[in-house]
């Protein structure tokens, strides 16, 4: 009789998925609180600061590893993403992107609401007197190419994984991956050799806010693709059921569109000014 329970109990006669009682959501709050309290204190000089921030970091991670090999479990083993769900992860993915792209206009906002106009403070002329640019036909030509070239890549794995040819997603997934890195390693050089910092004034605050936060976003969707590809060797996706792959394709998408309009307005119509 139990053994009956239980079995009618596991079944399911609809499509959604009813997530089961997990310890990460809450976890993962304390974790972002430490994170907090360590950051605060690691910035007013308490002691013991800048360890809580560790921490604080490990714990995060920790959630963000076993949170998300659960959503891979439910996925991949357990068969719970079905159409149904897919279609409710996309709309999730699509509003994240949205908000993303929210989040990008503020710091254009902020960059064209101080070069369009600049201040007598600054000599109102952009870049402000005293601020060597970039000269954009150099590396930031050449990111810009990386990244264009990594969204022929990923596109080229994803036709390969909806027409089932798994050799070729997964070297199309592999070069998408180094291309992103070496997009990161170009920005850290740049950034190294500039002779600006983001203390100034108002160009360094947002050169370094606006470019910063897409090389974060870049980090992000390489380690996005990092896992898919270890997915992607691990059978994980079918020609039919691969929305992770398809999430992860999107971000990198995004994180292309955005920084060719940085690439046009921060790099090449700033430097035209100077």
């Amino acid at each position: 009789m139990k053994i009956l329970k239980s079995i009618l109990k596991s079944q399911s006669y609809h499509p959604y998925h009813l997530v089961d009682v997990s310890p990460w959501p809450l976890m993962g709050a304390i974790s972002a609180f430490i994170t907090a309290l360590g950051a605060a204190m690691s910035m007013h000089n308490y002691n013991y600061g800048s360890l809580i921030l560790l921490f604080g970091f490990i714990c995060v991670f920790y959630v963000m590893f076993v949170w998300w090999r659960d959503v891979i479990r439910e996925a991949t083993f357990e068969g719970h993403h079905t159409t149904v769900v897919q279609i409710g992860l996309r709309y999730g993915m699509i509003l994240f992107i949205l908000s993303e792209v929210l989040f990008s206009v503020a710091f254009f906002w902020a960059y064209f609401n101080s070069s369009l106009a600049p201040n007598i403070e600054i000599g109102a002329v952009w870049p402000p007197m005293g601020i060597n640019v970039f000269n954009p036909w150099e590396v930031p030509l050449l990111n810009t190419l990386i990244l264009l070239l990594s969204g022929v890549t990923i596109t080229w794995s994803h036709h390969a994984i909806l027409a089932g040819q798994r050799k070729e997603a997964i070297i199309s997934l592999a070069l998408t991956v180094i291309l992103g890195l070496s997009f990161t390693v170009l920005q850290i050089v740049e950034y190294v050799e500039a002779t600006f910092s983001i203390s100034d004034g108002i160009y360094g605050s947002t050169f370094y806010m606006a470019t910063g936060f897409h090389g974060v976003h870049v980090i992000i969707g390489t380690s996005f693709l990092i896992v898919c590809l270890i997915r992607l060797i691990k059978y994980h996706f079918t020609s039919k059921h691969h929305f992770g792959f398809e999430a992860a394709a999107w971000y990198r998408h995004f994180v292309d569109v955005v920084w060719l309009f940085l690439f046009v307005t921060v790099y090449w119509w700033g430097g035209l000014q100077a």
